[in-house]
């Protein structure tokens, strides 16, 4: 009994740290965040078209899997291809690429196989929503960690792009992407992503300057990225009144999280912990993201009966 209860642990063990390695090689946190305006994107592109959720139920299925699927091919690609680099930083020390539980050569298999299934799935959809899936793919895995990560600090400006691009995937699989709030939506997550980056890069600044990555706080100092954080904050000011068609509760929920991010970029000027104010840019970030696309699902959802 004794013997079979060391089994059983250790069975449960080896599942719990296969479900981790699994979890840290698809950044599960990353590639749910992405898939969120995906949906976001498909939603309102049955909104503004006047179509019918359930007749599209299909089409948005092999949307969210094909684009998941793409994602998380990239993810994998991308801790594949930097592994020197996160054998070096604290925080991904335990990536199973770095602890060896998965080879590199498997690694890059799956992130190449989910790769090409996602495209297959997308294919299914419209040949618009699989180019601005290809846009994101290439953009992440080549432009940004195969080209400029290690190099420019202009890296997050291009990294950006990728996830830019993902409400128009879910937007596109239903309608022309020639529209204001795809084109607005692309804007606010390609400009949200320079201040989320660039305080998660103070908050590990010696992590990547240990790996020599060229992130804006290694390269230029905090004084510049905190300038760099509030202008590009502040350059999300005026984007919402663009989505005016999403009533007034969108337009005045979304100025107040804009003028607390405002707010709070401005306190950094005035703060003598860099850390702990790149901390609470972070942590303001994430939940200005999730609470952003959230919104625009709830505006439009349709009243009950």
């Amino acid at each position: 009994m004794e013997k079979m209860a060391k089994i059983t642990l250790s069975n449960t063990r080896s599942i719990s740290t296969l479900l981790s390695d699994l979890r840290s090689l698809f950044k599960a946190p990353v590639l749910i965040a992405n898939v969120l305006p995906v949906l976001s994107g498909f939603w309102l592109a049955i909104y503004f078209t006047n179509a019918s959720f359930m007749d599209h139920l299909n089409l948005f299925l092999l949307t969210i899997v094909g684009s998941t699927i793409v994602m998380a091919g990239a993810l994998v690609i991308n801790n594949w291809y930097d592994v020197d680099i996160d054998t070096i930083m604290e925080r991904t020390k335990k990536r199973p690429t770095v602890t060896g539980h998965f080879s590199l050569n498997a690694v890059l298999t799956m992130g190449i196989v989910l790769t090409v299934l996602g495209f297959i799935v997308l294919l299914f959809t419209t040949m618009e929503a699989t180019i601005y899936a290809f846009i994101g793919w290439f953009t992440y895995v080549v432009l940004y960690t195969m080209w400029s990560k290690r190099r420019y600090s202009l890296n997050t400006v291009i990294g950006s792009i990728s996830g830019a691009v993902t409400p128009l995937i879910g937007w596109t699989a239903v309608t022309s992407g020639f529209h204001i709030v795809p084109i607005i939506l692309f804007l606010i997550i390609f400009i949200w992503q320079m201040p989320h980056t660039f305080a998660i890069a103070m908050k590990k600044y010696e992590e990547y300057k240990a790996a020599k990555v060229a992130m804006l706080p290694v390269v230029h100092g905090f004084a510049m990225t905190k300038r760099q954080v509030f202008v590009y904050v502040a350059c999300l000011l005026p984007l919402p009144f663009y989505l005016g068609m999403l009533g007034t509760t969108f337009i005045v929920i979304a100025t107040i999280l804009n003028i607390g991010w405002i707010v709070l970029c401005i306190s950094g000027f005035f703060m003598k912990d860099d850390m702990k104010w790149a901390q609470m840019i972070f942590l303001y970030s994430v939940n200005y993201l999730t609470i952003f696309f959230l919104l625009v699902i709830i505006v439009t959802l349709p009243p009950f009966q």
